[in-house]
């Protein structure tokens, strides 16, 4: 009979150190997760092994002080050591997560819990009315010193590299919490009130309220195990499907850790013609990106943690071998071995920018083919005409005097379009003045006023109460508005009115042009301002599309809407510009 009572408290004790491994297993369960999620369920994961490891810790105690016949006292300090030892475990985990923010995090973390953990067994003991306390400092500081250190290294075994590290650091810490237990036992020897003093031999009178504590504390944390082991196999899952996407992908996906390669996929090794990832990770990034580009892709790293992942960007990048890829790049925050990192995918786009240049030079033969074959047309008519005339003049015929009148028009005509295709090549060098708009309509109507007259249309101006200033070359404006203008009279047929009205509206100077003509199909109204393109029968194509170059060159815009049998609105804006103060006062 006494044999069996000898084993009694091996039994405990032996019950105690599992309960302390198997909360400490679920804990580390639930704190690894956070490295996994990116902070998903952040806060589920710190309150939930928390909570665990604080409701089996505290679990063990009583079973341990149980194992040491130590007399079991349910007052309300025993409330207070279980959210204590929660609340600083809480506290404990948070200062984990500081990976690459605080240097020291695995000392403040192991101390905070090492605090948590003592205040559980000391404090729970200080319920009771105590009618002596002896202290032993000497054990006292050796439970307090273990305990730090067995806290210290199950953290430190927990984020190693060792083969089962976390059912090590379990272990170690499970172990650290009931030897640090039986140690402070021996530092602290009370002697509690006779009146309530309960001792192993009256056990009999709480033992239904402890086996229902014990009993709830193993429930939970078996829940919680297995809770995590259905999350961890169901991450684990998810974590070999990422693999395989990462791998078998056929753009670089790579992580970045500061300013090196922390991680490349294949793609990205053969992208780089590396042939094997040592020759990339641990190296700068820098050393792959023209110097040019340096600068702003280490601005768009430090602000990528304030304005998150944008949309693609092209980068140029050199290969291990000196090749110059053309990638799209995009970036996003993530975390690589707990710590804070970017991820980075990288498009090969290398072969379309090849196809793209082709393709630009292909349209460039083709405009300038479409060139070549509207100037030829266009001056080879009265270059015709010109040839004629001399041919009947050499032949010996009397001249007649209108043959020089048509010969002298066909070389005007040819002129004309000599000019009109010099506006079209490379900016001359003009005299940019701050101009009233309403100064230069005013010349403009003033100067086709009787051409409308002689077609029996009416000019109807607005030119408002406000000086509209602009900035730029008063004779190429006024081209503008003659070239618009003059295609509204000649389009007018039949006469009728041409309104034009003009505003200033937020930055802009409007200029309104609307005609009664027959209006523009949506076909038509797709090639205005293309070279030599034109409805007129004599027309050269070339005046809207000059226009269109010099209301490009003033960072203006021009804007064509067309009803047919209703007319058509010529929009042009042109950026305001306050004059300098000299030029408002010699005005």
């Amino acid at each position: 009979m006494n044999g069996t009572v000898a084993l009694w408290p091996c039994f405990f004790l032996l019950l105690a150190l599992l309960i302390s491994i198997l909360a400490s297993y679920t804990m580390f369960n639930f704190i690894g997760n956070l490295k996994r999620t990116n902070g998903t369920f952040r806060q589920f994961w710190l309150a939930g092994g928390a909570f665990v490891f604080g409701v089996g810790l505290w679990a063990k105690h009583l079973v341990t002080l149980l194992g040491f016949n130590e007399p079991l006292n349910f007052t309300w300090s025993m409330l207070v050591a279980l959210v204590f030892i929660i609340f600083f475990s809480l506290m404990a985990f948070i200062m984990l997560t500081f990976q690459g923010i605080l240097k020291y995090r695995l000392f403040f973390g192991s101390s905070i819990l090492a605090f948590g953990v003592a205040v559980m067994n000391f404090f729970s003991v200080l319920g009771p009315q105590i009618e002596r306390l002896t202290i032993n400092p000497i054990y006292l500081i050796l439970s307090l010193l273990l305990l730090f250190i067995g806290t210290y290294l199950s953290f430190l075994l927990s984020e190693s590299v060792v083969w089962g590290r976390k059912f090590l650091a379990s272990a170690l810490l499970g172990l650290s919490v009931v030897v640090v237990q039986f140690i402070g036992n021996k530092a602290l020897h009370i002697e509690y009130t006779d009146d309530i003093y309960i001792t192993s031999d009256k056990l009999n009178q709480d033992i239904n309220l402890l086996a229902i504590i014990i009993g709830i504390g193993a429930v939970l944390i078996l829940m919680s195990t297995l809770v995590t082991w259905f999350i961890d196999k169901r991450l684990n899952q998810m974590d070999e499907r990422y693999k395989l996407l990462v791998e078998n992908s056929l753009d670089m996906i790579a992580i970045l850790k500061g300013d090196h390669w922390g991680f490349v996929n294949a793609a990205g090794l053969r992208m780089f013609e590396a042939e094997m990832g040592s020759e990339l990770i641990g190296k700068s990034i820098y050393t792959f990106l023209p110097a040019k580009d340096h600068n702003a892709f280490r601005e768009r790293l430090h602000n990528l943690i304030f304005v998150g992942s944008g949309i693609p960007i092209e980068q140029e990048w050199f290969t291990l071998k000196g090749k110059v890829l053309h990638t799209e790049i995009v970036e996003t925050m993530t975390t690589l071995d707990n710590e804070p990192a970017v991820q980075v995918i990288i498009r090969d786009i290398s072969e379309r920018k090849k196809n793209e240049e082709l393709l630009i030079n292909s349209e460039k033969l083709y405009v300038a083919g479409q060139l070549a074959a509207g100037i030829a047309h266009e001056i080879r008519n009265p270059l015709t005409s010109l040839k004629g005339f001399l041919q009947l003049i050499a032949s010996g015929r009397r001249a007649n005097s209108s043959y020089y009148e048509i010969m002298n028009s066909e070389l005007d005509r040819i002129e004309n379009i000599v000019s009109e295709l010099l506006m079209l090549s490379k900016p001359q060098v003009y005299e940019l003045t701050y101009q009233d708009m309403r100064a230069i309509m005013r010349d403009t109507v003033t100067l086709l006023e009787t051409q409308a007259i002689l077609h029996n249309i009416a000019i109807e101006a607005e030119y408002g109460t406000d000086p509209l200033w602009i900035y730029g070359v008063e004779n190429q404006v006024k081209q503008v508005f003659i070239n618009v203008i003059k295609n509204a009279i000649e389009a007018m047929i039949d006469g009728g009115s041409i309104g034009i009205k003009l505003s200033r509206e937020s930055d802009g100077v409007y200029v309104r042009v609307r005609d009664e003509g027959p209006g523009i199909g949506e076909d038509q109204l797709a090639k205005i301002g293309q070279p030599f393109y034109t409805t007129k029968e004599k027309g050269t194509g070339l005046g809207l599309m000059v226009s269109y170059k010099i209301v490009d060159n003033h960072q203006g815009k021009i804007m064509v809407k067309s009803e047919l049998g209703k007319g058509t609105l010529f929009e042009i804006v042109l950026p305001f510009r306050y004059p300098d103060a000299s030029v408002k006062k010699s005005s």
